[in-house]
């Protein structure tokens, strides 16, 4: 196929980082996006030696790495702290706990997550810039507009000097449009993109999962921002057609109870057109890899990952470089 098949490694941080390269190799895929935490990319540790000690290994079983993720120190970045994240943050991010300090703290680590990038040879990293205003997501009590705008310019007061260093380093910020981020949905990555001035170090890590459920347009969100996407997750998900005990918000159930309205499948399992969005990739020619986010919480992840692997590289197919009724001009037989 035309697109590297790759495996995000943040539901695999258990694992040494040699076992996930051993067992993505007998899956299938041609290269790991490596999560920063478990062992996979340890950016305090990132030297040049240790970065060219990460590709050997991956050159062993055959792999290459294009992305790596920062998604929990850059939730951090604009988010109202607590206790859950101490829980994902590296100790050194986290400190004395102190709101503030976390969030410069983080700003700092994802600019260094940049600087390793370069070291590793990779020019895009994925992750998630957290919101202040996520809790004001249903307005009550009501949240007037200067509340929102608030919100996306203490956004844009956060990550622009973050972007202005990516763009010196010659790397690309894709964040993952997902709940709880600054931009969840088209209508909040619109206002995203504006609020940082269309930076162009800042763009996105496209995961179609986490906008179907929601009922946007995941198909739509390729073609209006073709010029943003940098990379791409593939993850399925499914939704219910009729009333479910748990709704949109989730009634404070776990993935994987019975009664949810929505959930993350293994892919091919769910409710995803990847066929659309393959073709709609195609048009925009995106050439850069599809990354699969493994997610269902009721199968085995072996056995998720490996039938995750053929799908992605069945569905996908090179585009066309010539119209397919071109033949019937009789200048062209």
């Amino acid at each position: 196929m035309s697109r590297k098949v790759t495996l995000f490694t943040g539901q695999w941080a258990d694992l040494d980082f040699e076992i996930v390269c051993q067992k993505a190799q007998a899956f299938g895929y041609d290269g790991l996006e490596l999560a920063c935490w478990g062992n996979h990319f340890e950016v305090d540790k990132a030297d040049q030696a240790y970065c060219d000690e990460k590709l050997a290994i991956l050159k062993k079983y055959n792999l290459e790495v294009y992305a790596i993720s920062t998604h929990l120190v850059g939730q951090a970045v604009c988010d109202r702290i607590d206790e859950r994240h101490q829980a994902i943050l590296p100790d050194y991010v986290w400190g004395d706990g102190d709101a503030e300090g976390v969030r410069q703290r983080a700003a700092a680590e994802v600019i260094k997550t940049a600087e390793a990038a370069k070291r590793l040879g990779v020019k895009i990293v994925n992750g998630f810039t957290g919101s202040s205003i996520w809790h004001l997501l249903y307005s009550f009590p009501p949240a007037s507009q200067e509340m929102i705008d608030a919100g996306f310019k203490d956004f844009s007061e956060r990550w622009t000097p973050i972007m202005n260093a990516f763009h010196d380093l010659g790397i690309k910020f894709g964040l993952e449009v997902h709940p709880t981020e600054i931009a969840f949905d088209i209508a909040s990555a619109e206002r995203a993109l504006k609020a940082i001035g269309n930076h162009p170090a800042f763009g996105f890590n496209y995961d179609p999962s986490h906008l179907g459920y929601q009922g946007v347009d995941y198909v739509k969100f390729i073609s209006k921002f073709s010029a943003q996407i940098v990379h791409v997750h593939m993850k399925d998900v499914t939704w219910s057609n009729t009333p479910t005990d748990a709704g949109v918000f989730g009634g404070h159930t776990n993935f994987g109870e019975a009664g949810r309205y929505w959930d993350f499948r293994s892919m091919g399992r769910g409710k995803i057109n990847f066929e659309e969005i393959i073709r709609e990739l195609n048009r925009m020619a995106y050439a850069g890899p599809l990354s699969v986010e493994w997610e269902d919480g009721a199968m085995d992840r072996e056995q998720g990952a490996t039938e995750s692997c053929a799908f992605v590289k069945q569905v996908d197919f090179t585009p066309s470089n010539l119209a397919f009724d071109a033949a019937f001009d009789k200048e062209n037989q």
